[in-house]
């Protein structure tokens, strides 16, 4: 039991460091192009860390296999290197004993793995839609930020000063609206205004800026006249604001649905997201016989061909996927041949590693 408990202690410490900075890197990416959507006007800033959170599972359920192949690997690896295993096989430790050792805190990550991808990735991806959605239905000035030029649809830009304290009125306001393609008007139009704000019509669904106190210059690049209108009160129509789409992609269907789906694009869906936890247990064999190395050689020695390893795993698995969805590869066959080569790899690597012992 003390046994276990140490073996089982260092694979998940040294799980957990790979994990936190692969979750680091990955996360810090998304972070960084979610920041650079917000900072052109795509959706507000206010709604980054809901978007962060929604996208946790879907990064977990691919970082945790591979975290857990490369915490065996290099726990294993430093109990090489320390001849600690040296003293476990002088004890009666067996590879087929060690192997029942690994499969416990296997058990563990397979779970929550399987809970990412049947459960938590699907509903967060279908919650970052909806959030996505729900800010391109919604009115255009919550996108605005002060002190800056910014796309405003329809090939318009604006720009402004400051909002008023309740965020509802904007101050110093300038428009420029770029002829579409195809339009019988040539000018571009150029309005400076006071202040304005944004209503929508109840009947109609039209949106309205409503600038006050202002002029509106139209010029067309090349010629000399230009047209020039001092007003009150200007009414700008945005467009008809948008219904929420219905979001029916197979990415954001439950795993129920998908399994109750015919569809081969369904089932390919549907065996990606239950193969995971089956993939976490492969690795697990895998990398036992491959943590083992020579004290000279250093623990890493084969951290870099069994990278190569998950990559061709995960890259056979995809590609399966794709084949399934695409009725190239029968949904009867499905990802588990992809599964049972390398299941089969791991087989005979333990025994390889049986047949010449452990020293």
């Amino acid at each position: 039991m003390i046994l276990f408990r140490y073996l089982t202690r260092e694979v998940l410490l040294t799980m957990s460091a790979v994990a936190g900075i692969l979750l680091l890197v990955i996360m810090g990416s998304r972070f960084i192009r979610y920041f650079s959507d917000a900072a052109e006007g795509d959706f507000p800033v206010t709604i980054l860390g809901s978007l962060m959170v929604f996208h946790l599972p879907g990064f977990m359920e691919l970082i945790l296999p591979l975290s857990f192949f490369l915490g065996i690997l290099l726990a294993y690896g430093q109990l090489y290197m320390n001849s600690e295993i040296t003293v476990m096989v002088a004890c009666g430790m067996s590879p087929t004993r060690l192997l029942r050792v690994t499969l416990l805190p296997a058990t563990v990550v397979a779970v929550l793995v399987g809970l990412c991808s049947l459960w938590l990735t699907p509903a967060g991806a279908l919650q970052t839609e909806a959030i996505l959605e729900e800010q391109r239905s919604r009115l255009d000035v919550s996108v605005l930020a002060p002190g800056r030029f910014q796309d405003f649809g329809g090939g318009r830009t604006a720009y402004i000063t400051d909002f008023n304290s309740d965020g509802t009125e904007m101050q110093e306001v300038l428009v420029h609206e770029q002829p579409m393609a195809g339009a019988e008007k040539t000018h571009s139009y150029i309005t400076r205004a006071g202040s304005g704000y944004q209503e929508t019509n109840v009947d109609t669904g039209s949106r309205f800026l409503i600038l006050e106190d202002g002029e509106r210059y139209g010029v067309t690049p090349g010629r000399q006249d230009a047209e020039r209108l001092t007003f009150e009160r200007y009414t700008l129509r945005l467009g008809l604001s948008r219904d929420r789409q219905e979001l029916n992609s197979l990415e954001y269907a439950t795993t129920t649905e998908l399994w109750n789906d015919p569809d081969p694009r369904a089932q390919a869906q549907f065996q990606w997201r239950a193969g995971l936890p089956v993939m976490v247990f492969i690795l697990a064999l895998l990398a036992q016989p491959l943590s083992r190395v020579n004290p000279r050689q250093g623990r890493f020695g084969k951290l870099l061909p069994a990278v190569f390893l998950y990559v061709a795993y995960l890259s056979l698995l995809l590609a399966a996927v794709d084949a399934i969805g695409s009725g190239s590869l029968a949904v009867a066959v499905g990802v588990w041949p992809v599964h049972g080569l390398f299941l089969g790899l791991g087989l005979l690597l333990l025994w390889h590693s049986q047949r010449k012992g452990m020293r």
